[in-house]
């Protein structure tokens, strides 16, 4: 788990996690849930090698019910176009409404056997570097494979289920756990 951040680090936590809660309600709302650019940050390797972009999901502290509710959405149906649309109808309507209720980590699935989870969760370090309309934000981060069994590997398998009908098994689960102390964004918080 994170370490306690700073009151300027707990500030920009807050600031940013509110702002991944309105990009994503906007992307649900508007854009049938495509990800935008504030959620695919560019990656930064911990020897400073560009990595590409990753989307990233963020995910409720307590994340049990709404697993449940994706899970129950991809075994109720085989028809991937109505797991989307379900899916879209959960996730626009109240869910990013309170960005307290989300864990402040950030993760991400790779696809089996992923060179990228592999050097990521190797080096155990990375920059994310976020970009969207006129805010931008440079965070570093701890990264951390999850175990396939975790709750939050679990939220993350399950929703992607619901958004790609293809997901094959054997996914690699990591998160990103921020370093606010050390992030700054533009404009600046406060």
């Amino acid at each position: 788990m994170s370490a306690p951040a700073t009151p300027g680090g707990a500030a920009l936590r807050d600031h940013f996690m509110g702002w991944q809660c309105r990009i994503r309600q906007h992307a649900v709302r508007t854009g049938k849930g495509r990800p935008t650019e504030g959620m695919t940050p560019a990656v930064t390797a911990a020897d400073g090698e560009e990595l590409g972009a990753v989307v990233v999901l963020i995910i409720e502290r307590d994340p049990d019910m709404t697993t449940a509710q994706f899970r129950h959405t991809v075994q109720r149906t085989m028809d991937p176009a109505e797991r989307f649309e379900k899916a879209v109808d959960f996730l626009s309507s109240a869910y990013f409404q309170k960005a307290r209720a989300f864990e402040p980590r950030l993760f991400a699935l790779f696809g089996p056997a992923s060179p990228g989870a592999a050097r990521l969760a190797g080096d155990g370090r990375c920059v994310l570097s976020f970009s969207q309309f006129s805010q931008s934000y440079r965070l570093p981060a701890r990264v951390e494979a999850l175990d396939e069994d975790d709750p939050f590997a679990q939220g993350l398998i399950w929703h992607n289920a619901c958004f790609n009908p293809a997901q094959p098994p054997g996914c690699i689960p990591l998160a990103f756990d921020l370093v606010w102390d050390e992030g700054t964004a533009f404009p600046p918080v406060g």
